[in-house]
């Protein structure tokens, strides 16, 4: 199919008009369909374009820009350690599935202790994915985004959805490289993100107080505090609620 764009002018009595801005005429020709004529506005055309793949003819730009929503996630706890600036940046890099969904905070240091046993037993029973965000003692926000609730396991789990995140010191997410598979692992005396070359991309103690964070396959990510080891200040888990 041809696609003809007639420029803002009409025909009619043997006068040539101007049409108003916001429409166009456009005019329909092919092998096999009667050509017809059809009128439509500014804001129909961009439907229009849409519905022709060919690249033999050149489409006009729409002359409007549509409104775009800016939707912060919303949070149904208060958090210590994300603001707005936060938010934006690592919604951004969120699966689709959870965009437009509230987040829940399930543990956090200052409400529930420092305890990994207690950040598990605060998760069980869930089946969505988790934020988790640390704050350590030099002030550095990082963590990860996890396809799957932190639990006790003998063998890695998680997607390739996973991922680890930092704003030391401006923002930066490392998604997964397809090295290998070694998202998430637990047990009762740590929790390990990211793995496969001697170093976790993110490992947390049994009290929640010591940390590591080392470039690893997984992620191909550089560490994520200032120091590979740090001291943990705050430590926050949010599921997100779909």
């Amino acid at each position: 199919m041809r696609y003809y764009r007639v420029q803002s002018l009409t025909e009619k009595s043997e006068t040539m008009k101007l049409l108003p801005e916001n429409v166009k005429v456009l005019y329909f020709a092919s092998d096999c369909v009667e050509p017809y004529v059809e009128i439509i506005t500014v804001k129909d055309s961009k439907w229009h374009q849409s519905l022709c793949s060919c690249g033999d003819y050149e489409i006009e730009e729409p002359e409007y820009e549509e409104e775009v929503e800016d939707a912060l996630p919303v949070l149904n706890d208060h958090s210590q350690l994300l603001d707005d600036r936060h938010l934006e940046r690592i919604a951004a890099q969120m699966p689709a599935k959870t965009q437009g969904y509230p987040w829940q905070l399930v543990y956090s240091t200052a409400v529930h202790g420092s305890s990994l046993k207690t950040l598990y037993r605060n998760m069980a029973g869930l089946d969505s994915p988790v934020l988790l965000v640390v704050k350590d003692m030099h002030k550095k926000v990082f963590g990860a985004f996890s396809s799957d609730p932190f639990k006790v396991s003998k063998y890695c789990y998680g997607t390739g959805e996973t991922f680890l995140f930092t704003f030391n010191p401006d923002f930066q997410a490392y998604r997964w490289s397809g090295e290998n598979s070694y998202f998430v692992s637990g047990n009762l005396e740590s929790l390990q993100i990211g793995g496969g070359g001697g170093g976790f991309g993110l490992w947390l103690d049994a009290d929640l107080y010591r940390g590591s964070s080392f470039s690893c396959p997984t992620f191909q990510n550089k560490s994520l505090s200032t120091q590979e080891d740090f001291s943990v200040l705050d430590l926050e888990v949010w599921t997100v609620q779909n």
